[in-house]
């Protein structure tokens, strides 16, 4: 159970650890004529105290991308315990794949985007060749084994601050392409007749389809279409043009969020 921890504001401000199914959204931000992650908490929001309200995130995901620990951050009229605030929301989030799954109240200058000091990716690739069924909609599927030792080799290459010029949508509207990558971790799993290879990338903060940029063209490595070496080649270029192809969002889940003083410790 959250507590108060002192605060004393007008407007009680608290932080949402939420996990969702992207795949019926039009991404986190809220949309006019669209389904969002952004609007359907807002609108249970909305049935607990009168709106409007606007929650603000760490992230803003895409359409199709998922999340086991995304943070956003409310300010609202009532004192609540962790607790209730987040079975009431559970509740009027029905049907929606959408749990709030952790409620801390924070301090008035805690903001889920501007505080955070990292945020953490993780991509889901299976290879083999029979149709995913279980796993249809949350994994991003090829049908050729991966080199797996290949892609760590060539994502060596992307770790540390760089020009990401190669690695960002044409559509991004971040001021700079730099940025630096933390770590880049690989894993491959066994599943029943094929592989799935996890990918686990930090970062203060990426640019727009950075992330599913580097995925794809990591594939092409692990593929055997690209040497490692050319994923340097491609970094060094600055040039979209040089980048692999986008993999799809299926694939790619928000899986953390890092602060200072993490707001869900006491909760």
């Amino acid at each position: 159970m959250a507590k108060t921890r002192g605060y004393s504001v007008a407007m009680p401000r608290f932080a949402l650890k939420i996990e969702y199914n992207g795949t019926p959204f039009s991404g986190w931000q809220r949309q006019t004529d669209h389904p969002s992650v952004q609007g359907a908490i807002e609108a249970a929001l909305g049935r607990l105290e009168n709106g409007p309200h606007t929650i603000n995130a760490a992230g803003r995901t895409d359409a199709g991308v998922h999340a086991t620990s995304q943070v956003a951050t409310v300010d609202l009229q009532r004192e609540w315990t962790g607790f209730r605030l987040a079975e009431a929301l559970n509740f009027h989030l029905k049907p929606d794949p959408v749990a709030i799954l952790q409620v801390a109240r924070v301090a008035p200058d805690f903001h889920a985007r501007f505080s955070a000091l990292e945020r953490r990716y993780m991509f889901r690739l299976v290879a083999r060749r029979a149709p995913v069924t279980c796993d249809a909609g949350l994994v991003w599927q090829v049908k050729s084994p991966l080199d797996v030792a290949a892609m760590r080799e060539g994502a060596a290459h992307l770790i540390g601050h760089h020009d990401f010029t190669t690695f960002r949508s044409s559509i991004c509207q971040a001021k700079s392409p730099m940025k630096t990558m933390d770590e880049i971790v690989i894993e491959e799993h066994a599943i029943p007749y094929g592989q799935e290879v996890r990918f686990y990338l930090r970062a203060r903060s990426f640019l727009h389809n950075q992330v599913r940029s580097i995925v794809g063209t990591l594939e092409k490595v692990g593929a055997g279409v690209w040497p490692p070496q050319r994923v340097a080649t491609a970094l060094a270029a600055a040039d979209r043009a040089a980048c692999g192809p986008v993999c799809p969002p299926q694939g790619l889940y928000l899986n953390g969020v890092g602060y200072s003083d993490d707001p869900f410790k006491e909760a």
